[in-house]
Parts: structure tokens; C-alpha cells; sequence
């Protein structure tokens, strides 16, 4: 279905308080500094990269709050949906990005992150596409750069060959299978997962949803600290 076009959308998230827009003039100003954004800034920083319309982080940051939850959304129209059902929880642990996955070293330091997800991203089917793909291995190395050492990165989706094509990244690029399952919610990790729109959808329909849980590669980690 094509998106509706709301030209209010723009001026309202760029004036919104909860909504960091980067841009040419303030552009690096939020690396490593993103736990001061929240009140505890201690809690680990999980980052949601294409956070749709916001239901997962809204339920996310009601039922987690020892958590500092980020969404990381390029399309305006449904990140300002996603920040008013944000908005309407009165959380003060969560926040939001207006910018592309492209820029995620401009927006994060690196090793800031503690857990990245992707949620029903989009499978770009045809082969032409495949660096398109949010599990691409240049993407990868980007989450790589700005996830801790000890950090790991969820990704969820209805798509077979998407999540076939991201395991062959994952194993390409060094990262760690950790947890994994084809049917998410007749599996061992369904009792700690939190749904997101496009999840309670699809498994209304009866697809199953495939759920895979990884690291980061080891040797890097460990010699970015040495």
C-alpha cells in the first residue's frame, strides 16, 4: 500500500522534543552522548533501526523500563505515528532518530549501542538488490562499529529468503548465531518477546516468524581494545 503523504509531518517532528534530527550543522554532536538524553544513564541503549510506526518500542519501553530505548526511522509519516504512541506512554526512557541507517556512525560512537533490532525489514526479493539489505554485510560492519563488545543484534522477519540471506552475512562477516528459531512463537524465546504491527499480523495469518539472535565478531573486539 502506498504511504499517505503528510507535509505537517516534517515541521512537527523537527520541533518535536523527543525526536533528534540530524543534520549537516549539528552532525556528531549526539555520538557518546546519548545515555545523558535519558534520566538513567546508566541502563543499556537499545536502538530499533527502522522502527515503522512504533508499536514494539512503546511496549518495549513500558515493559523494560531499566532499559533506554531508541528508533531510528527515515520516513516521516510513520515516525510521527511511532512518536505519539510513544509520547501517549509518558515513558522518560525513550527517544527517537529522524535519519537513515546509512548515517548510524554519524549518529552513535563507537561501541555505544548494547543491542540493535531489525524488525520485518524490508527483504529487497530481487538479487539486484541485495546490498539494499539492512543484514548486507557493509550494513554489518556498521553495526559492528557502533555495537559494544559485549553487544548483540536481533532481527525478526516473516521473509524465508531474507533470513537465509542474512544468515550467510552473518557467517560471511565473523558475527555468532546465539539464539535462533524459524517459528518464533512456538519456540523457547517467546515468552521474553514483544510483538511489533507487521508481527501481530503475519502470525495472525498463521506465517511463522523467523528470530535469530547474534554477536559481533570476537577478533575484531577484542583488538579494538587492544
Amino acid at each position: 500500500m502506498r504511504l499517505r503523504r503528510k507535509p505537517e509531518a516534517k515541521q512537527k517532528l523537527m520541533e518535536h522534543p523527543l525526536v533528534f534530527t540530524p543534520t549537516e550543522d549539528n552532525k556528531g554532536q549526539m555520538q557518546g552522548q546519548w545515555r545523558s538524553a535519558f534520566p538513567h544513564e546508566t541502563h543499556p541503549l537499545h536502538v530499533e533501526l527502522g522502527t515503522g510506526k512504533g508499536q514494539f518500542l512503546a511496549k518495549a519501553s513500558t515493559l523494560r523500563p531499566d532499559i533506554n530505548w531508541i528508533g531510528v526511522e527515515r520516513i516521516e509519516e510513520p515516525l510521527l505515528q511511532a512518536v505519539r504512541k510513544g509520547e501517549a506512554t509518558e515513558n522518560t526512557n525513550l527517544r527517537y532518530v529522524w535519519a537513515d541507517v546509512e548515517n548510524l556512525t554519524d549518529i552513535f560512537a563507537t561501541g555505544e549501542i548494547d543491542r540493535i533490532y531489525l524488525h520485518f525489514s524490508d527483504p529487497w526479493p530481487k538479487k539486484r538488490h541485495a546490498k539494499r539489505r539492512l543484514t548486507y554485510r557493509r550494513f554489518l560492519d556498521l553495526y559492528e562499529q557502533v555495537l559494544a563488545p559485549a553487544g548483540d543484534l536481533i532481527l525478526k522477519t516473516d521473509s524465508v529468503s531474507l533470513f537465509d540471506f542474512s544468515l550467510e552475512e552473518f557467517q560471511e562477516r565473523g558475527w555468532e548465531v546465539v539464539e535462533i528459531s524459524r517459528d518464533l512463537h512456538h519456540s523457547p524465546y517467546a515468552a521474553t518477546n514483544i510483538t511489533t504491527e507487521y508481527e501481530d499480523k503475519f502470525s495472525s495469518r498463521g506465517m511463522p516468524i523467523h528470530y535469530v539472535r547474534v554477536t559481533p565478531p570476537k577478533e575484531r573486539a577484542v583488538a579494538d581494545e587492544n
